[in-house]
């Protein structure tokens, strides 16, 4: 593991600037179109995502500043990559606007049960995007490869490629029932594409940068979902 570059105060800094602004920014995203605070399901989303959110972020402080210094970095070196991110942010606010437009017109009536389950599986998506972490110290943000990086294959790697895109794409897909709207799948379902272009590319940088990733790939065949795809 790499030492990290930032001093402790510096990061921390960082870390709880980013993760202040990007609660006010998903209340912004949620509240303003629903033109109310009486909206539950968003409140409900916000704490099954930001308090997780805040113990892995204490935990990798404590344990792993390299990999949470890492985490911090937005800048994608590969072009590719930096297009697609670019491409994505229409599809990632539409698939967090709706849901309060839905909430402001009434257009979707889902039962609180089903909002209940979707909260589940994004708190289970969270669960799996952690033990990746857990797992890899080196699991960037941005695709890259840094000296002295390994291929992991242990824990989750052993079932797919890129299992922490899995656990983003349970998050993004049951997002918009836990917020209460069914418009918001359609926009929701255009992140899948995205994700697959992502990874398609980042293959293309690993096999390239990373020794062993090839034997990897033929000793786990699955990139996303086993036995899917």
């Amino acid at each position: 593991m790499s030492n990290t570059q930032l001093s402790r105060a510096a990061l921390l800094k960082i870390v709880l600037t980013r993760y202040i602004l990007g609660f006010l920014a998903l209340c912004l995203v949620f509240f303003l179109p629903a033109g109310t605070l009486n909206y539950w399901q968003a409140w409900v989303y916000l704490a099954v995502l930001f308090i997780p959110m805040a113990f892995a972020l204490i935990y990798l402080f404590v344990k792993d500043r390299a990999l949470l210094e890492r985490r911090m970095s937005l800048h994608e070196r590969e072009h590719e990559q930096s297009l697609i991110i670019k491409l994505s942010y229409l599809w990632f606010l539409l698939a967090f606007v709706l849901p309060g437009l839905d909430q402001r017109w009434g257009w979707s009536q889902v039962p609180t049960w089903l909002v209940i389950v979707a909260d589940v599986l994004v708190f289970a998506g969270y669960c799996i995007f952690v033990w990746v972490l857990r797992e890899n110290s080196y699991a960037s943000r941005t695709v890259q490869v840094e000296q002295g990086q390994k291929v992991v294959s242990s824990g989750p790697y052993a079932l797919v490629r890129h299992p922490m895109y899995t656990g983003s794409v349970l998050m993004y897909m049951a997002s918009p029932l836990a917020l209460g709207s069914y418009w918001a799948i359609l926009p929701t379902l255009l992140i899948v594409p995205i994700l697959v272009a992502r990874i398609i590319n980042e293959e293309k940088v690993l096999l390239r940068d990373l020794p062993g990733y090839a034997d990897y790939q033929r000793k786990t065949p699955y990139r996303l979902a086993p036995g899917i795809w």
